[in-house]
């Protein structure tokens, strides 16, 4: 089949569908999310395998499996629409108004410093429409290895070479108590000690109950009284409730430190050191308008830094863990 041909009998709408069902997986959630019904899917993707004159899909009882052609369409149609989205901002750009969709997913604890980052990002682009989801890290694996972001913005970055990542901003875990706290009175208090305590902690998957987990297992320290709370404005208002104590990224308790409503305890090995970074997929081409704005936050990391007071040296570039900067 000549370029030509094929060129003739494709529509962009067959490739915008096969884009959703090989996300989604399944026929029925890329109707639903394109607001179609199942059977105009499947009559879509029918015309473009004969298009093709390959096989894209297979569904064996209620599995849908996906052939070797339609991860190789995947790879191709990524880039035709990424072009196209370059086209487009490229007018947009002829004519002073950056336009497009910015999709970013960001785990919880770096709901504090997004906002600003999007901020000063929307001034400078006014047009960009901005979509923010907020998940648990988690969800923040499993939403990159879907690609279903731009960017997703995360710590404790798996060692994976398929990702491109960009260190931005430390995130500083510490131990919490409510003021007046019997450990606040201790001369040299340990972890061992803090365990003692019940210990508020996210659910599994997040980050900061991670980087605690793991200080406690290097110290072989036990965590036998743990009482799990869904966000971290629910630990904060457990540790004000003298409920127990904590571990939370310090921005986000900066302002209760500074008004006396909580204390920060000086345990050894604390604070954890992690650093906030952007990540994505390295075959997952980056948006015209995603490429802007990883450059666009490159190029302001120190006044990002400044602002939320993070050491002015340079983070690593090199590597993908993101690993606490004092070891690196």
């Amino acid at each position: 089949m000549s370029s030509l041909t094929l060129l003739n009998r494709l529509t962009f709408r067959q490739l915008q569908v096969f884009q959703a069902v090989h996300r989604q997986r399944s026929y029925s959630r890329a109707a639903e999310q394109l607001g179609l019904t199942q059977p105009a899917v499947s009559a879509q993707i029918r015309q473009l395998e004969l298009a093709l004159g390959h096989p894209l899909f297979k569904y064996a009882g209620k599995t849908l499996y996906v052939l070797p052609a339609a991860d190789t369409l995947a790879i191709s149609a990524r880039e035709i629409f990424g072009q196209l989205s370059r086209l487009q901002m490229n007018l947009s750009d002829i004519n002073g108004n950056i336009r497009g969709e910015l999709n970013i997913a960001a785990v919880s604890s770096a709901q504090y410093v997004v906002p600003y980052l999007l901020a000063r990002f929307r001034a400078r682009y006014p047009d960009v429409r901005i979509r923010l989801k907020v998940c648990n890290r988690s969800q923040a694996l499993e939403r990159l290895t879907e690609q279903k972001d731009d960017v997703v913005i995360m710590a404790m970055v798996p060692e994976d070479d398929g990702l491109v990542v960009m260190p931005i901003l430390e995130n500083e875990l510490i131990a919490l108590v409510w003021p007046d706290h019997p450990l606040l009175h201790m001369e040299t208090p340990t972890l061992t000690d803090f365990a003692r305590h019940y210990v508020l902690m996210r659910e599994p998957g997040s980050g900061v109950r991670n980087a605690f987990e793991q200080l406690a297992a290097d110290q072989e320290v036990g965590l036998p009284h743990r009482i799990e709370l869904g966000t971290n404005e629910a630990i904060k208002q457990g540790v004000m409730a003298h409920l127990g104590v904590a571990v939370l990224p310090r921005l986000a308790v900066q302002l209760e430190l500074e008004q006396g409503l909580l204390s920060a305890l000086p345990l050894p090995n604390f604070p954890i050191r992690r650093s906030w970074c952007t990540v994505y997929r390295r075959d997952h081409f980056p948006t015209p308008v995603a490429d802007l704005f990883l450059r666009f936050t490159k190029e302001h990391l120190s006044d990002y830094r400044q602002y939320f007071k993070t050491p002015s040296s340079p983070l690593p570039s090199h590597g993908v863990s993101c690993l606490p900067m004092m070891a690196i």
